[in-house]
């Protein structure tokens, strides 16, 4: 990249300081966004997505699939349960636990502020 260029790239993006774009978005605590869950959770949400999917994929394609090479039977199913549950369940038992979770920190908050007052 020429310096002409860098220059032009410069000029063209507007300098703000990092307080002012702190200072543009203010939150007030009760509208803070809750910790994203921790990895363990993660894992605990996405087995209880992908156990019954699997259970039930198994129940319902195993006597059609029996005949089959075990790979074939594991591709087939994975097929079905990987989508399903990345584009479909996984999302909403994440917003589940986002709901439980930021109602906890408002009750935490509520009985801190009693606590206080």
């Amino acid at each position: 990249m020429t310096t002409q260029a860098a220059t032009e790239i410069d000029a063209a993006e507007p300098a703000t300081a990092p307080e002012t774009i702190a200072s543009a978005r203010p939150e007030a605590p009760s509208q803070a966004r809750p910790q994203a869950p921790s990895v363990h959770m993660r894992a605990l949400i996405t087995w209880i997505a992908i156990f019954p999917l699997v259970s039930i994929g198994m129940l319902l394609l195993g006597p059609i699939m029996e005949p089959w090479h075990p790979v074939l039977r594991a591709l087939v199913l994975t097929a079905f349960v990987v989508p399903t549950a990345v584009y479909f369940v996984v999302p909403r038992l994440f917003a589940g636990h986002g709901a439980l979770s930021r109602k906890a920190a408002e009750r935490s908050a509520q009985r801190a502020a009693r606590k206080a007052g």
